[in-house]
């Protein structure tokens, strides 16, 4: 019984000892970035539920692995989703690759054509097109509105989350995803 206490906040200590290196986000909140929710520990996301790409093949948060991430729900029917997508797309252009990347998906009843008609109509260049048409992922990921962006550590973990829409495109979300590409990378 001991052994296993023993085990037990060893396993907990180093948890913690690896959030502890995230860099202090909150120091760097600013303007619209201020909503953004830093959570005391990392929570677990369904990285394996599967959406839809444009071609029709499955992807999941479980491929992105290894990534700083920022997952965006969203629908066409969304206004605030619709004013915060070109600030998703530029700060996807600025930091994307292999350390970073912005995964924006579409939900509740957001139908391919028009999502596709919508990206067409604003010119995103940089964004992949994912479906969740019928809001499981979201549902499992405790979205309870739109648009709701979380951020994902490199080992697929929710480190935060923003409820509404946001410039991701400001200094401020610049300098978030920054250091926690150096923090991470």
């Amino acid at each position: 019984m001991k052994f296993r206490n023993w085990l037990y906040a060893a396993l907990v200590l180093t948890a913690n000892a690896a959030f502890a290196d995230m860099p202090d986000i909150e120091a760097l909140k600013d303007g619209t970035m201020k909503k953004l929710a830093v959570h005391a520990e990392p929570k677990d996301v369904p990285r394996d539920m599967a959406v839809k790409d444009a071609e029709g093949g499955d992807v999941t948060l479980a491929d992105y692995e290894g990534k700083i991430v920022v997952v965006n729900f969203w629908a066409t029917w969304c206004a605030p989703c619709r004013k915060e997508m070109p600030g998703l797309d530029a700060l996807e252009a600025e930091f994307g690759g292999d350390q970073f990347a912005v995964v924006p998906i579409a939900t509740l009843r957001t139908k391919q054509m028009a999502a596709e008609k919508f990206f067409a109509e604003i010119e995103v260049e940089h964004l992949p097109l994912l479906m969740d048409t019928n809001g499981d992922l979201a549902r499992a990921s405790g979205v309870m509105g739109l648009p709701v962006t979380l951020i994902l550590d490199r080992e697929g973990k929710e480190i935060a989350r923003l409820m509404g829409d946001a410039e991701w495109n400001s200094e401020s979300a610049k300098a978030i995803m920054s250091a926690l590409i150096g923090a991470e990378g």
